[in-house]
């Protein structure tokens, strides 16, 4: 997949940290140019060096922008161009000469206005240090660690079964046509299936920021609005990777099509956003530099939710993107990692609506929604279908049924949405929402709690 170029970051040669570092870093969305001797870049960082790398932003407001006619088309290029100022340039250079940074990589944010990039710091040198001397630098809007997310699925071997739920008297194949549904207990649970008589979604925009996903799938045929990869150019890899395709069936599988399985919000258009890659042990890493282009990508694009099935430690860039998209009413759903910590990224945002396993009982009429988390039948790369476990499965589920919900409410926010989901547990014990009970709230006379 090849991804645009979008700006560029000419660091002057009196950087020289070595002969010829002139910088031409452009990098869109996603087109890596790393500076020559540096080992080759992931995420902005060399491989096994992120310990090492801080990320820094300077001021580069839009209204001072020159507007590029000629700027390569991508995924930025439907609004004016945004290109990196001159003063930007001069800055991050005079910068990182002062604090002896070697540049890496770099990216221009319009939704903060501001032009970010990677630096390792020098050999020796104290990260910390280095952060606190980038913070009392009048000429920097924002230095941080490059921080590191993972995914929140579980291996389904460490999975418990799914809690038992009732199957509609006249049983679930008579529902739809899709051979595997039968097998998607937690929909029934969910109320998905009754809701479908009122929403499934459709023309709601949701961005998947994530792994790669199958777009490809047959099970997916038509539902993505867009993709965009900012972990590197392969294309053939994006298409492979698991976990966002799993994310991206529990939302959007599309049912009736006598294959397959049922998504919860079959009618969104997915915005397939790769932020995360896959590693070795199966297990799937993002970080600030990627996840920041994403959500940037995801508010340009008009993102209406945003599902972040990851979590990690508190980040100030990420947290000011999520400001800006929760300020534009987007809704930012979350998974709650193992333990329940809920104080880093996203879950330590205000207004990201978290998610937890719906077995797990609601100990405050405040605390997380839930969802099923165990077992949930989904799409797997390469037409090939599978059941995941963990929150991020919980997570993509709330995320589609909000879908459901902006479907004939486009000007519903999080908080609205949060409170019609909590209430839609009707006083059970257990944390789950219902889809159904949701829609009625909005749309009395739906009347989906009717259908059997």
């Amino acid at each position: 997949m090849k991804r645009p170029r979008i700006g560029s970051l000419a660091l002057a040669s009196t950087l020289a940290l070595g002969a010829g570092l002139a910088l031409g870093l452009g990098l869109a969305g996603c087109a890596h140019a790393p500076v020559p001797d540096v080992p080759a870049l992931v995420g902005g960082a060399p491989a096994g060096e992120a310990g090492r790398v801080v990320v820094i932003a300077i001021a580069n407001p839009v209204g001072e922008l020159p507007l590029s006619s000629g700027s390569t088309p991508g995924l930025y290029s439907k609004k004016p161009g945004y290109v990196v100022g001159t003063r930007a340039d001069e800055v991050l250079a005079a910068v990182a000469q002062a604090h002896g940074l070697r540049p890496l990589d770099s990216w221009p944010i319009r939704a903060l206005g501001v032009h970010c990039a990677t630096f390792l710091i020098p050999d020796g040198a104290s990260r910390d240090a280095v952060l606190a001397a980038l913070a009392r630098d009048p000429r920097v809007a924002l230095a941080q660690p490059l921080n590191e997310f993972d995914t929140l699925a579980a291996p389904a071997s460490l999975s418990a079964p799914a809690p038992a739920v009732p199957v509609p008297a006249k049983g679930p194949e008579s529902l739809y046509n899709d051979p595997y549904f039968p097998l998607q207990r937690g929909l029934l649970a969910l109320g998905v299936p009754q809701a479908h008589r009122c929403a499934r979604g459709d023309g709601v925009r949701v961005a998947v920021i994530d792994t790669g996903v199958d777009t490809a799938h047959q099970d997916l045929a038509g539902t993505a609005a867009d993709t965009a990869n900012f972990v590197d150019r392969d294309g053939a890899r994006f298409q492979r990777d698991r976990h966002g395709t799993e994310v991206a069936g529990v939302i959007a599988a599309r049912p009736d099509n006598a294959t397959g399985i049922v998504g919860i919000a079959p009618g969104a258009r997915l915005l397939a956003l790769k932020a995360c890659w896959e590693r070795a042990d199966g297990a799937s890493t993002c970080n600030s530099f990627t996840l920041s282009q994403a959500l940037a990508a995801a508010i340009d694009r008009g993102a209406q939710v945003i599902n972040l099935s990851l979590g990690g430690p508190a980040d100030e860039l990420l947290t000011q993107l999520l400001r800006v998209a929760l300020a534009h009413g987007t809704v930012i759903v979350g998974a709650v990692p193992p333990g329940g910590a809920r104080d880093g990224f996203p879950l330590g945002v205000p207004g990201v609506i978290a998610v937890q396993d719906g077995a797990t009982p609601a100990s405050t009429t405040q605390g997380p929604l839930g969802a099923p988390a165990r077992e949930v039948l989904t799409l797997m790369p390469g037409g090939r279908y599978d059941f995941a476990s963990g929150t991020s499965m919980a997570a993509a589920q709330v995320s589609g049924i909000a879908a459901l919900l902006l479907q004939h409410h486009p000007r519903l926010d999080g908080s609205r949405i949060e409170q019609l989901l909590r209430d839609s547990r009707g006083g059970d014990t257990l944390a789950q929402v219902n889809a159904c009970r949701a829609l009625e709230a909005l749309e009395p006379g739906c009347g989906c709690s009717a259908v059997r």
